[in-house]
């Protein structure tokens, strides 16, 4: 199988290196990388050129930047990361062992590397949330076959919850694999905000998206 790795980026010029990286060996096995940058006023794409197949430009917009990779991506399985995210060891192989196992989709458990004891407690609620309810986030690492990804119409280009509205669609299709290893993934956002106000924040964002509220109007609430 070969794996097209599908990272949006916004000025991440300080930590895209570093992202990629780990990626240059799955590169020499023949799988895939394109970096879709959403108007950094960064290096962002500079740094990322070297290190990728493919360096793609759009409007900014997480989905919008997710589906322009989609399209431009030659492997028959999509693995979407965030571009503060890092991959373990032998990820790309437990992916490819998901799908051999006729799972369309799935995704990885979330470490966050931040080191307060209660970062410890979001990662667990997060991944346990997840397991329970078949709902990824983007931080899980997404990674779906081709076919499966265009046959429900890719990413909805909403400024929010697109990986929640992803994961609800596919979990029509099919049941997620949901694997125990884990991706390391920036804790600079519940940091920056606060642990306990994000966590507020997300939870409150999750049950207005259920409840109907449109993510447009959420996006506010985010930013």
């Amino acid at each position: 199988m070969k794996i097209t790795i599908i990272i949006p980026a916004l000025d991440e010029a300080a930590g895209i290196g570093d992202m990629l990286q780990p990626l240059q060996p799955l590169r020499a096995q023949g799988h895939e990388v394109i970096v879709v940058d959403g108007g950094s006023t960064d290096a962002t794409p500079d740094l990322a050129r070297p290190l990728a197949d493919q360096v793609l430009s759009t409007e900014p917009g997480r989905a919008r930047q997710m589906n322009a990779g989609a399209g431009a991506a030659s492997g028959e399985v999509l693995w979407f990361l965030h571009a503060d995210t890092l991959i373990g060891a032998g990820s790309a192989e437990s992916v490819c062992r998901a799908l051999q196992q006729q799972t369309g989709w799935g995704r990885f458990d979330l470490r966050l590397s931040g080191d307060q004891p209660l970062l410890r407690l979001v990662e667990r609620l997060i991944n346990w949330r997840s397991r329970l309810s078949g709902i990824a986030t983007g931080d899980q690492g997404i990674f779906v076959s081709r076919a499966l990804f265009e046959r429900i119409g890719g990413y909805a280009e909403i400024p929010l919850m697109e990986d929640v509205d992803l994961s609800r669609r596919l979990k029509r299709e099919t049941a997620p694999c949901c694997l125990h290893e884990t991706l390391l993934s920036s804790s600079r956002r519940w940091e920056q905000r606060g642990v306990l106000k994000t966590i507020a924040l997300m939870w409150y964002l999750r049950l207005a998206y259920f409840a109907g509220v449109p993510a447009e109007r959420l996006a506010a609430h985010y930013d």
